[in-house]
């Protein structure tokens, strides 16, 4: 089966342990609401999490389109049963499955199988419940292409995790998703950029981590404009202040849309005239334009932007 592409501007991480914090992010505006049962849920409380999380899944609908569930890892103590007594609670609501510190396509190809076994039991299409892969420490890197390209029937995005990638590969810093100090630049840009290129090449969407300052909106809107730059589709919330901001970055600016309908209409004109270059606003324009300018207004349209005439060419 094909799979949806699905607004990723903002993923929002609610702890799946607290009832209250579950219960607030139905409303949360979000284009994704995962409930965590990973790293926000204490050990001893991992089964509580999970009775928790599959009883929430049962309950009222959550305002974000995209409901997703992150399990704990694959070979751990704790994943199976997260996805059959979880996800299987009512597979019918999820979306999609986050598998965390993923770093070899074998754990994808277990999720898959407990996936489609929890599919036929529920009387739901076999593919139906998607996947994404978190790549958090340089051996998750190193296969980045490989688990991009595994599992085609449920991969939806690959996901970075700038927390564990930073403790893996032993960076002097203990704020996620911040600054390295003594690195002068984005010392995440290498792993960023890899992640993106294996996420494309295997028609994907590509996700940027969390940034930890809950109090730092600047902080946060720097860190979404590089990974915004570079081509991700959205990023990580660990606050619900955080949801607009990510919304508004990772969305299409209204000056950016009219320019791109601008472009496609004037390389719209130059085809009919037989010419397979246009000149808009002083600038060469060509087929190259015309796909990035498509994307962007792709972009406005899964976002549900207004359909607006498309400004005359120059």
């Amino acid at each position: 089966m094909s799979r949806p592409v699905r607004l990723r501007r903002s993923c929002h991480a609610v702890p799946g342990a607290s009832a209250r914090m579950v219960e607030k992010a139905r409303d949360i505006p979000a284009d994704l609401v995962f409930l965590d049962l990973e790293d926000s849920v204490a050990p001893a409380a991992k089964a509580d999490a999970r009775a928790l999380v599959a009883a929430a899944l049962g309950g009222p609908p959550f305002r974000a389109a995209t409901l997703a569930v992150r399990v704990n890892r694959v070979g751990g103590p704790w994943c199976h049963r997260d996805l059959i007594e979880g996800v299987g609670a009512a597979p019918g609501r999820v979306d999609v499955v986050i598998l965390p510190k993923v770093a070899s396509p074998g754990e994808v190809a277990f999720a898959d199988h407990l996936l489609a076994g929890i599919e036929q039991d529920a009387g739901i299409a076999p593919g139906a419940i998607g996947l994404e892969v978190q790549i958090e420490d340089p051996a998750g890197l190193v296969a980045a292409e490989a688990l991009a390209a595994c599992c085609p029937r449920r991969m939806e995005a690959l996901v970075f995790g700038p927390g564990d990638f930073a403790a893996a590969a032993g960076m002097p810093t203990t704020s996620i998703g911040g600054e390295v100090p003594g690195y002068p630049g984005d010392a995440l840009h290498h792993a960023l950029s890899r992640i993106l290129v294996a996420a494309r090449a295997a028609g994907l969407q590509a996700v940027d981590g969390p940034f930890a300052g809950i109090h730092d909106p600047d902080g946060l809107r720097a860190s979404a404009r590089r990974a915004r730059a570079l081509g991700y589709d959205g990023k990580w919330s660990v606050h619900p202040a955080q949801v607009p901001v990510l919304n508004e970055v990772f969305g299409v600016a209204p000056e950016d849309l009219e320019r791109a309908r601008a472009v496609l209409a004037a390389v719209g004109a130059a085809e009919e005239q037989g010419r397979g270059a246009a000149v808009h606003a002083g600038e060469m324009i060509d087929e190259a334009t015309r796909r990035m300018a498509a994307q962007v207004v792709e972009r406005a349209r899964l976002a549900g932007y207004p359909e607006r005439p498309t400004a005359a060419a120059t």
